[in-house]
């Protein structure tokens, strides 16, 4: 009995230790790929096909146009493969403005914005851009190449652990590690980017996942193997290692757009927030950028506005939701509003710096706050204010729903026309100035005569801060500005990406001269690619907007000056270069010979002749502006032309020249 039972003891360990080793090789097995590859073939070695061709089918699956890009070895297979499938590659002069125009086109079409940029240096350019989108709640997706596989780690050429520098910045990351993968990363990375609150996703794409079979083979040769059975180890896993990258490659797969999630308000928080309304003598409205995203179309959040008919203070992408003159939208004085209103509407509007971080709200005020965004939507509220209903929650579709509740209610008059009477220009707008063009007339009379098709850019400091108050955006989705995170630098690719989503309007950046240097190099880029667009410069020669504070507080201007000259050669040196003066249009040219008197200063230095790339001095009245906008804009030989123009303002009040 003894016997039988040590028999049966010894069966059973070794029944369990050929189990656990059997169990043992199949995980082996299972990854290292080799169960995989026995049902899945590898991709033939003569076959030209590539990891680009995945990519460039989800892509246009989803309705992408444009892929923003500057071009690198790394990411290659992509650009060659979007470009047959008729997708448009735009490249630019910098990475951040690929990204940035692509920012502007998720903004603009209600999709998701592409860029494609190269590994290292090239994805690290990007990482401004990619906060800035990130914080403007843009859906974005960032494709980047990498160092090969088995190289990454190992000083491969511009090889950096990529992933760590964007998870911080991204909804979602993910490193492809085989061609089959390629696609439902890229739906996965498509659905997350516009799903809950948007944001940019980043894939990177490893170079031996976008390279075709026999090309990645020949570098997976090892010339001088070690010699014994290291060698013939070593070899056997790099070939295993190549069949895993392309096991199961060209199988059929669905490329199709998966489900997107937004989250939406319950019908007891519409109800409650409906009576709330209903009692409000002094309601306000604020709308943020939030409220203009899907699925919502703009002119039906406009219409339900109207139907409220509560004065509303729009910030961010949602400035000209009510179009140029709506009695509804008050321009001014919103602090003071904000301590009469009895109740506040914060329509995807954040209490951030922006509003004081709450400070400027009235405590005794019911404050209803919807936001797509836990974190955004009580964001101090636990110091400043508190609100009274808060909804994680999609801001546009919350409003159809609370004016289809309110059917038939309509606010106080006299509320709107009181705050509307407040609603003024500054007086300054009027104030002569001695030598210089007053910048708030000219915005004012730039704004009078913009088209009604007009795209508006905002991109600088100072100047763009006065523009924001006076340009009159014509209608939704026509201003842009970087957004909370507010940087330079935005201005030529958002103009990019606006006049490829519209070509058909003009589109107008607003720069300070700080702001300009930062893409002015893109005027290469606008005139490659056909895409004409209108540069105002306020010029004061200063980084004024530091300087205004810097100097009465530390009583030193050191490094806020600028130079008048330096700047103007350097713009008009560098721009005349890009569009070759000699091969200017006939058209542009009479329109500069017509405006030479304008390019002509007097001062210390005597007078100072600039080429007709149009970098233009304005001291006298703003009728100077109508004029150059008629020969610039209204005229058709522009229109037609691919040149891009400055009108550059000189507003300093500081030293002549």
């Amino acid at each position: 009995t003894h016997c039988r039972r040590l028999e049966m003891e010894i069966a059973t360990a070794l029944g369990c230790f050929v189990g656990f080793a059997f169990g043992g090789l199949v995980f082996v097995a299972y990854k290292l790929g080799l169960l995989y590859q026995l049902f899945h073939k590898v991709s033939p070695f003569g076959s030209p096909r590539h990891g680009g061709e995945s990519v460039a089918e989800v892509l246009r699956a989803h309705g992408v146009k444009f892929v923003f890009t500057l071009v690198g070895g790394h990411i290659s297979p992509i650009l060659v493969a979007c470009e047959k499938l008729g997708i448009r590659i735009v490249d630019t002069r910098h990475e951040a403005t690929a990204v940035f125009a692509a920012d502007a086109v998720a903004r603009l079409s209600g999709t998701v914005g592409v860029a494609a940029v190269t590994a290292g240096p090239g994805l690290t350019n990007t990482v401004t851009a990619v906060k800035n989108a990130q914080m403007a709640e843009s859906p974005l997706l960032l494709l980047g190449g990498a160092a090969a596989t088995l190289l990454q780690g190992r000083g491969a050429l511009q090889d950096i652990d990529q992933m760590s520098l964007f998870k911080p910045l991204c909804k979602f990351c993910a490193s492809v590690r085989s061609v089959k993968d390629i696609a439902i990363t890229v739906r996965k990375a498509l659905a997350i980017a516009q799903s809950g609150t948007p944001g940019p996703v980043f894939i990177e794409f490893p170079i031996d996942t976008l390279y075709p079979f026999h090309l990645v083979s020949k570098e997976f040769g090892v010339k001088n193997p070690p010699k014994g059975i290291m060698g013939k180890v070593v070899t056997w896993y790099l070939h295993n290692h190549l069949k895993n990258l392309f096991a199961g490659a060209w199988e059929t797969r669905d490329v199709s757009p998966l489900p997107v999630h937004i989250p939406q308000a319950t019908d007891n928080q519409v109800q409650k927030c409906i009576e709330l309304v209903s009692r409000a003598k002094k309601p306000v409205i604020l709308l943020g950028s939030q409220a203009t995203l899907p699925p919502t179309p703009t002119d039906d959040i406009r219409a339900a506005l109207e139907s409220l008919g509560i004065p509303c203070f729009l910030g961010g992408m949602s400035r000209g939701m009510l179009g140029r003159n709506s009695p509804l939208h008050i321009r001014q004085n919103r602090s003071d509003a904000l301590k009469e209103a009895d109740l506040v509407l914060l329509a995807g509007t954040v209490c951030d710096f922006r509003l004081s971080y709450g400070r400027v709200l009235n405590r005794r005020s019911r404050i209803i706050a919807v936001n797509r965004d836990k974190t955004q939507l009580l964001k101090n509220s636990d110091m400043f204010w508190k609100p009274t209903v808060a909804i994680q929650g999609d801001a546009g579709s919350f409003l159809l729903r609370l004016s289809k509740g309110l059917k038939g209610h309509t606010c106080p008059e006299d509320w709107p026309q009181c705050l509307k009477a407040g609603d003024v220009t500054k007086e300054k707008a009027d104030e002569k100035t001695d030598r210089h063009l007053n910048p708030l007339s000219v915005l004012h009379r730039v704004d009078e005569l913009m088209a009604d098709d007009s795209i508006i850019v905002a991109d600088g400091g100072d100047f763009v801060g006065s523009a924001a108050y006076i340009m009159r955006p014509r209608g939704p989705l026509r201003w842009l500005d970087p957004g909370a995170f507010g940087t330079l630098g935005v201005g030529g690719g958002f103009a990019l990406g606006a006049k490829l989503c519209r070509p058909e309007s003009e589109v107008w950046i607003i720069y300070g001269d700080g702001s300009l240097g930062y893409s002015v190099a893109e005027f290469d880029t606008f005139t490659r690619h056909k895409t004409p667009v209108i540069a105002l410069v306020g010029n004061d020669a200063c980084w004024s907007q530091i300087a205004r504070e810097q100097v009465p507080i530390l009583g030193s201007n050191v490094a806020c000056g600028l130079a008048f000259t330096g700047l103007y050669v350097a713009y008009c040196t560098l721009i005349a270069t890009i569009l070759g003066i000699s091969k200017m249009a006939p058209s542009l040219c009479r329109v500069a010979h017509r405006l030479q008197p304008l390019g002509s200063l007097s001062g210390p230095a005597g007078p100072k002749t600039f080429p007709p790339c149009l970098e233009t001095h304005m001291f006298t009245c703003c009728g100077t502006v109508q004029m150059l906008y008629f020969f610039l804009v209204k005229g058709k030989q522009f229109r037609n032309s691919i040149f891009s123009t400055f009108i550059s303002l000189s507003n300093s009040c500081e030293e002549e020249f």
